[in-house]
């Protein structure tokens, strides 16, 4: 048996666009961004896990990175673009499988109007939910006291929030937005999911 997609691959992509075409998309990319603390990288790994569909975590990308020397004399442009396009890479891997995916990332709207591209090359939908905290005491108590341990990665403090919500101003594009300072983990994720259209 040969090693490689099977012969069907090229029809079964021309499929899924017709019948996204038809009927909606076949597949969704759910991007969970937001500032660190506002709890996107846990309704992330939650809709994961509720979807069966793989999370893909910028910080465990750039983690793994790091000890290698990757990121060293990259300046702040250059190391958005990489970051972003890793993302992109896993996120168009999926797509090719028609497969659904989580992106838990921070992301601006340039970054989401190429993925929406890729989306509706592939037939399917991207859904983008933005997580704020409103409550500024308890997204600074957040950010202090939590520890992600992620290998390679270093946690980050409130200072480097305030420098990230200079960089990544609001969303303007079409998303759901939370605010999970008012809103409880559970019912928080059963709105995500009814975003993605998989409740």
């Amino acid at each position: 048996m040969a090693w490689a997609l099977p012969s069907s691959y090229v029809s079964d992509r021309r499929g899924r666009l017709r019948q996204a075409r038809q009927n909606g998309p076949v597949s969704t990319v759910l991007v969970l961004t937001g500032l660190p603390g506002t709890g996107k990288s846990t309704l992330a790994d939650r809709a994961a896990m509720a979807l069966g569909a793989p999370s893909f975590a910028g910080d465990w990308l750039l983690g793994a990175l790091a000890p290698h020397g990757v990121l060293r004399g990259l300046d702040r442009p250059a190391y958005l673009r990489m970051y972003h396009d890793l993302l992109g890479t896993l996120i168009t891997r999926q797509l090719m499988l028609g497969q659904s995916a989580v992106v838990d990332c921070l992301v601006d709207d340039a970054v989401l109007t190429r993925w929406r591209a890729l989306t509706d090359e592939h037939g399917a939908r991207l859904a983008v939910v933005e997580c704020r905290c409103a409550d500024v005491e308890v997204h600074r108590r957040r950010v202090e006291e939590r520890v992600r341990d992620i290998p390679g990665w270093h946690e980050v403090d409130w200072a480097h929030v305030e420098r990230m919500r200079a960089e990544f101003p609001p969303l303007t594009v079409e998303h759901l937005t939370l605010d999970t300072a008012t809103t409880d983990v559970e019912a928080a994720l059963d709105r995500v999911l009814a975003y993605a259209g998989a409740a």
